[in-house]
């Protein structure tokens, strides 16, 4: 049998409508299950795929419940005060959504102000206020999840309170904090891609990546070929066989060490180019290369040391 909850008397109370059905209000119930209300006299189904409201946690005593309640949103390290300010909305509206008279208006605008100029309170804030517009704006670009922003933002504020931002430039150090990021996180993003989305040079993005790694004692793993393969592949429009077998053939040169010393994009691009090869999916040096955002040259190399030490045999 299907048991109520407090959505019940919360649907009740607020008086949503029932969908125009004869079953009286006190014998449908809110199917937990199935999130459906439900009439528990005839089995008719009131409403379906429901929104739930409750959150996204659960807690099994009291204690724990207490201890993960909250309001508001969640923390986020992406604001420099990470997000624990109260905000006044721009909307000259009281709770009702009545608006508000000219006098009222101006004493918000007031308070608006003041509550702008406060929430930033010295050259620490100002930076990082400054440093998360920026961090926004490139990961949106390159399409990163949430992690990496989180992850960016708690390296640069780092970097912040120790001091090593100081004479450099905002920009510079928010990239090589991505770029250090998705290292961590094992996202294939090279420091060509982060370092063309801002204003300073590739040379100058990498001074800074290993000042941070230096100095905040960031423990960044090997980048891997292996991590570019996915990617490529998907870009150039190649089969789930092609992604296998690149995947396979960078194993296979690891073994024998021909990984050593070479670029992982540029090893990449040379597998998936020979993968394709091999499944008949062929597509030229050119559009691999521009792909994984290495030289022609590059992949020129690579496939040649590929199919020579590992004694691949790519049909003419």
């Amino acid at each position: 049998m299907v048991v109520g909850t407090s959505h019940d008397a919360s649907r009740k109370d607020s008086g949503e409508s029932t969908g125009g059905t004869s079953c009286p209000p006190d014998k449908i119930i809110y199917d937990e299950t199935r999130g459906e209300y439900v009439c528990i006299e005839t089995g008719e189904v009131i409403e379906e795929r429901v929104v739930d409201q409750g959150p996204e946690w659960r807690a099994f005593t009291p204690e724990e419940r207490e201890k993960r309640s909250r309001t508001g949103s969640p923390l986020s390290p992406t604001i420099h005060d990470a997000g624990l300010a109260t905000m006044i909305d721009w909307r000259d509206k009281d709770a009702s959504g009545k608006k508000l008279e000219l006098k009222r208006r101006l004493e918000v605008m007031r308070w608006r102000k003041w509550q702008i100029r406060t929430r930033i309170q010295n050259s620490i804030d100002r930076n990082i206020t400054q440093a998360a517009a920026e961090l926004e704006r490139i990961t949106d670009q390159l399409g990163l999840p949430r992690a990496i922003k989180e992850q960016a933002a708690t390296i640069y504020k780092r970097a912040v309170e120790k001091g090593v931002v100081r004479g450099r430039s905002v920009e510079s150090v928010v990239a090589a904090a991505i770029y250090a990021a998705c290292r961590i996180f094992r996202v294939p993003r090279t420091l060509d891609e982060i370092s063309q989305l801002t204003k300073t040079s590739k040379k100058e993005v990498a001074r800074c990546y290993r000042l941070l790694v230096r100095e905040l004692g960031l423990k960044i793993p090997i980048s891997d070929a292996s991590d570019f393969v996915p990617r490529i592949a998907a870009a150039l429009g190649l089969s789930g066989n092609v992604v296998r077998k690149a995947i396979e053939i960078i194993e296979q040169a690891k073994k024998l060490g021909l990984t050593a010393g070479k670029d992982p994009a540029g090893l990449a691009a040379a597998a998936v180019y020979t993968a394709a090869q091999l499944f008949n999916e062929r597509r030229t040096q050119k559009d691999v290369a521009q792909v994984a955002g290495v030289t022609e040259v590059t992949v020129r190399n690579r496939y040649k040391e590929l199919i020579q030490y590992l004694r691949i045999k790519v049909p003419e």
